[in-house]
C-alpha cells in the first residue's frame, strides 16, 4: 500500500499544477488544510512571505514536528523560503525554523530583471539532486533568494547577477526554490525521486 502524500493547502499554494505532475507520474496526492495521516508532505507556495506565515501560524509546530520525524518533506519556491528562520519581505518575518537562514532580496543589478522568470541552470548539486537532475535547466519565479547557514545543506545553486541556493536538503527535508511541476523532464525526475524515496 503506498503511503499518503499530502499536498498542503494553506491558501497560497499552485495546488493543481504541483496536483497534475504527481498524477502525471502516476501518483496519487491528497489536498488538505492540515497534515492529519500524512505519511509524505509537499509544501507548495505563492506569494509574499509574511502572509504565508499567517496562513500557517496554527501549523507551524506540525510542520517543525515533521521535518523531524524523519519522513519526506519537500517545499516548492515561497515553500522553501518559508522552511528558514527570517525574511526580510515587505519587513521582518518569523518563518518556520527547520532549516537556519535568512530570505532576503536579489541585490539591484543594473543588468539583472527582477523577479526572476524563466529557465536557469542548476549547477554543484549535490545528494538526490545530483542524482535526478544534474545540471539541467529548470523554472523560476520569485524576486528574493535563501542564504542559509550551513552550506551542506544546500543541494543546488544557481547565478542569477549572484550564486544562490536554488535547492537545499537536509535529511529527509528537500526543497526546491524553482518549480520542478513546470520544469519540463528535469523537474519531473525530481518530484518522482521525491515521491519514491523512503
Amino acid at each position: 500500500m503506498s503511503s499518503k502524500t499530502v499536498l498542503l493547502d494553506y491558501g497560497m499554494g499552485n495546488l493543481r499544477s504541483v496536483e497534475n505532475a504527481c498524477h502525471k507520474l502516476g501518483h496519487e496526492v491528497v489536498i488538505q488544510p492540515d497534515l492529519t495521516g500524512a505519511e509524505r508532505l509537499i509544501l507548495p507556495g505563492v506569494g509574499a512571505f509574511g502572509q504565508a506565515m499567517n496562513h500557517l501560524a496554527g501549523l507551524k509546530s506540525d510542520l517543525q514536528a515533521f521535518a523531524k520525524s524523519g519522513q519526506p518533506f519537500l517545499g516548492i519556491c515561497l515553500g522553501q523560503q518559508l522552511l528558514l528562520d527570517t525574511s526580510e519581505e515587505f519587513g521582518a518575518h518569523s518563518g518556520l525554523e527547520i532549516i537556519h537562514g535568512k530570505v532576503k532580496y536579489f541585490p539591484r543589478i543594473p543588468s539583472v530583471k527582477i523577479p526572476q522568470m524563466g529557465w536557469n541552470r542548476l549547477e554543484s548539486v549535490t545528494g538526490k539532486f545530483t542524482e535526478v537532475i544534474g545540471s539541467d535547466e529548470v523554472y523560476f519565479v520569485h524576486s528574493l533568494y535563501t542564504d542559509v547557514q550551513d552550506e551542506s545543506h544546500v543541494a543546488a545553486w544557481t547565478n542569477y547577477g549572484i550564486r544562490f541556493a536554488s535547492a537545499l536538503q537536509m535529511g529527509n527535508v528537500w526543497a526546491t526554490q524553482f518549480h520542478p511541476e513546470k520544469s519540463g523532464e528535469a523537474g519531473l525526475r525530481l518530484l518522482e525521486a521525491f515521491l519514491t524515496c523512503s
